[in-house]
């Protein structure tokens, strides 16, 4: 305990000597700056009015347009907006869906495995085998995953040169280092270039919706802030 007690007191030193510092380091440069330069406090002061009145409306438009926003986006919006904006889907990476196995290498029965893979009315059979045997696994063919990410720290990295043609013409790829045997089936796959699919772009839609509604609501309540000023004759604009 003691221990733990001095290395928080050292941390909790070390952040301080930091912060102070920093702090002196921006003073010292406000000090060279006022001594360097002929500032035009005028100009100056009204630039700091202008940044304050700029947070002011800021704060304020975030708290009315957090207060109306609906953050509900249903399907049939976003599968519209996919419909209309493909292009903005465009795949910068090679995408695929199916299983991924690494397994050592004097696991047992390693040809039941190969024939489970194989035949996807025994998912729960091989799901059984790979929770016993298997180092790691991924047996969700429902989602795309990024081929990149099943490559890493496997010999894939080095056996493909060719990503787009690995991906056409392998069904099922079996690659081997001194430990382990890697297992990578392939049920569907995208290449980069290609629109993609929606499920793997539908957080960023919902995100693109959301963010289209909080600048239609600001710009509604610019427009409601200055027609009841007009009404009300809150101001007058000389020609």
């Amino acid at each position: 305990d003691d221990i733990t007690g001095i290395g928080n007191g050292t941390d909790s030193a070390m952040h301080a000597d930091v912060f102070v510092k920093n702090w002196v380091k921006k003073q010292l440069l406000i000090t060279e700056a006022a001594n360097n330069i002929d500032f035009d406090e005028a100009e100056l002061q009204r630039k700091i009015l202008d940044y304050r009145y700029a947070l002011m409306v800021h704060e304020y438009e975030r708290y009315i347009v957090n207060d109306r926003l609906n953050s509900e986006v249903d399907e049939a919006e976003v599968d519209a907006y996919y419909a209309e904006n493909q292009d903005q889907f465009r795949l910068n990476q090679n995408l695929l869906k199916g299983y991924f196995i690494k397994i050592p290498k004097d696991a047992p029965r390693l040809r039941q495995l190969r024939r489970l893979i194989n035949q996807p009315a025994k998912v729960e059979d091989l799901r059984s085998y790979c929770y016993q045997f298997a180092d790691n696994y991924n047996l969700d063919d429902s989602t795309w995953v990024d081929l990149e990410e099943v490559m890493k720290n496997t010999p894939l990295v080095n056996d493909i040169t060719d990503k787009a043609d690995f991906l056409k013409k392998t069904d099922l790829s079996i690659s081997s280092d001194d430990e382990f045997n890697y297992y990578l089936k392939i049920k569907e796959y995208k290449i980069s270039g290609e629109i993609s699919p929606l499920e793997f772009v539908r957080d960023d839609i919902v995100n693109i919706i959301i963010n289209r509604r909080k600048i239609k609501l600001a710009d509604q309540l610019r427009d409601e802030v200055y027609n009841q000023a007009k009404r009300n004759n809150d101001f007058e604009i000389y020609e």
